[in-house]
């Protein structure tokens, strides 16, 4: 592959180079002004940080495709969560919210579980009727999820606070165990759960380039998506002070970037009755966000000395209880359709009422 056709490739890239190049020209103007050009500017901004959260995913399906399991997995949820992680710590920097890390996590799962999964299911069963899932997955990765929501962000809200940095500790080893002997569940000895059928993704772009170029755009996205967040914070920010509006809105903008490419290819597997690959990634994607996510929120919170709060509020729980139930209800047959779609989405869109009313 010539250099020419793959700059041409990165054009998402290279706009998002010239965005944060006027972005940060134009920030002092921005932030005085207000109004218009500082809302203009965080649309341009927040739609390249998008941008780039596509490419990291391409960059690591090609990679995923070439190293095959279990490095694909890994590469895959990683670079994810990258995306997801980058920037919750670069906008909690500059956040006086205590519940940010808290409220991104849940709004993650919301998306996830009842937005990508509930919008999939509906467009697949709309299309195809009833879609086959192996039963085995869902089950596997729902009981991981309530083990991880319960340990992560249950039980911290009975944890004294003379207590919490050994509670820490705790969730963060227990965390790593959880994924570790998941991924290895995953991609080993339950190899088979995960699967459904002999349908095998199109593999792309297997030859054309070098793994190391594609290593190298993976990581200049994700700092360029780290450069692009304190900027996309600054206006935020700004943007919100003396507006009245929640103060959720900021986690659920973190969660809606990280997971607009697993929207994407939720959708597109759901269209190719590829329900399998719909379920691996809304549950997968809440599961790594848990795992992986939560974690590094401690070790933030292990390291500055400062309690995180992640416990959950009542509305929160109340949200992921429901949500829990709703999902093992309607993955208890290996089969999906549209009626059981639109229970999630009716689900989801609770949660963006509840999110705009102020109260999540």
């Amino acid at each position: 592959m010539t250099l020419t056709k793959q700059v041409g490739r990165e054009w998402l890239m290279l706009v998002a180079v010239m965005v944060g190049v006027i972005g940060f020209t134009i920030e002092h103007a921005a932030l005085e002004s207000g109004g218009m050009l500082l809302w203009g500017l965080f649309a341009l901004v927040l739609a390249s940080v998008i941008g780039l959260a596509f490419r990291i995913a391409h960059h690591a399906e090609v990679l995923a495709m070439r190293f095959g399991e279990p490095f694909g997995t890994l590469i895959l949820t990683v670079a994810a969560v990258a995306v997801e992680v980058v920037i919750l710590v670069v906008m909690m920097t500059g956040s006086h919210s205590p519940t940010l890390a808290r409220d991104t996590v849940f709004s993650a799962i919301m998306l996830d579980i009842n937005g990508i999964l509930g919008i999939a299911a509906i467009i697949g069963g709309i299309k195809h009727g009833v879609q086959k899932y192996n039963l085995d997955a869902a089950n596997a990765y729902v009981a991981m999820l309530l083990t991880a929501v319960g340990i992560g962000m249950f039980i911290p809200d009975f944890v004294p606070a003379e207590k919490w940095e050994i509670y820490s500790i705790f969730s963060v080893v227990i965390m790593a165990i959880l994924y570790i002997a998941f991924l290895r569940l995953q991609t080993i000895e339950h190899r088979e759960f995960f699967s459904f059928g002999d349908v095998e993704e199109e593999a792309h772009d297997k030859k054309g380039s070098p793994n190391w170029m594609h290593v190298a755009l993976l990581i200049g996205a994700v700092i360029g998506v780290g450069i692009l967040s304190e900027l996309l914070a600054a206006l935020l920010t700004s943007g919100l002070e003396g507006t009245g509006m929640p103060i959720a809105i900021p986690a659920v903008m973190v969660a809606l970037v990280s997971a607009s490419p697993e929207l994407m290819a939720a959708l597109n597997a759901a269209r190719s009755d590829r329900m399998q690959t719909t379920v691996n990634i809304a549950l997968g994607a809440s599961l790594a966000t848990v795992l992986l996510t939560v974690p590094v929120i401690e070790g933030i919170a292990l390291f500055t000395g400062e309690r995180i709060e992640m416990a959950l509020t009542p509305v929160q729980a109340g949200m992921l209880l429901v949500t829990f139930m709703v999902t093992m209800n309607n993955l208890h047959d290996g089969e999906s359709n549209a009626i059981e779609g639109m229970t999630h989405f009716a689900l989801f869109a609770a949660f963006v009422m509840l999110t705009l009313l102020g109260v999540s």
